[in-house]
């Protein structure tokens, strides 16, 4: 009987409590443009930024302020990650190796570059999956719309809001959110 009991309390629990409940937004794995996995729970108690890239896009000269930003606040705890992805008008057609190479010597780009990953439809990544699904008072859930969508998450490793493309890195909206956060401590 009080085997059943527990039982019954556990079954009770997990079903009100939704399945990705414990997954924070960094609880996932990626593979770095160099072909490495990187587990991304290593950015756990830093502020990241992740945002999705392409190097033939209008949006593409976002990453002269994603570098800067980087470079302002690496030392307070930022890390900026930028996952390349060719879906939105085949903006970002080459391989990993091209877009080191852009991004590098167009940019000359510091921050963490993973490789390409899908971020809408069936193939997307889990992380995109993940950060596309989520919804509060701040973040409304829905598949990425363009190139440079930015998601900012805290130091807990919860998503803190969610920016479109034409919000540039060094905006007054975002770095004022980086701020804040990196002001909070863990």
């Amino acid at each position: 009987m009080i085997r059943l009991t527990l039982l019954t309390l556990v079954m009770a629990f997990a079903m009100t409590v939704p399945a990705d409940a414990h997954e924070c937004s960094l609880d996932f794995k990626a593979e770095n443009i160099d072909g490495e996995t990187v587990d991304l729970h290593d950015y756990e108690g830093k502020v990241v930024l992740i945002v999705n890239v392409a190097s033939k896009c209008g949006y593409t000269k976002q990453y002269a302020g994603l570098q800067s930003l980087f470079e302002k606040y690496k030392d307070q705890g930022l890390v900026v990650l930028g996952f390349p992805c060719n879906q939105f008008g085949k903006q970002e057609p080459g391989s990993n190796a091209d877009v080191k190479e852009f991004c590098s010597s167009k940019f000359g780009v510091e921050f963490p570059m993973m490789g390409k990953v899908e971020v809408n439809g069936d193939g997307a990544c889990d992380l995109y999956k993940h950060l596309t699904s989520q919804k509060s008072d701040t973040v409304s859930a829905g598949p990425i719309k363009w190139n440079f969508e930015k998601f900012l998450i805290g130091r807990d490793g919860e998503l803190v809001d969610r920016y479109p493309s034409k919000v540039a890195p060094m905006s007054d909206e975002l770095t004022a959110e980086i701020e804040k956060l990196l002001a909070a401590k863990k």
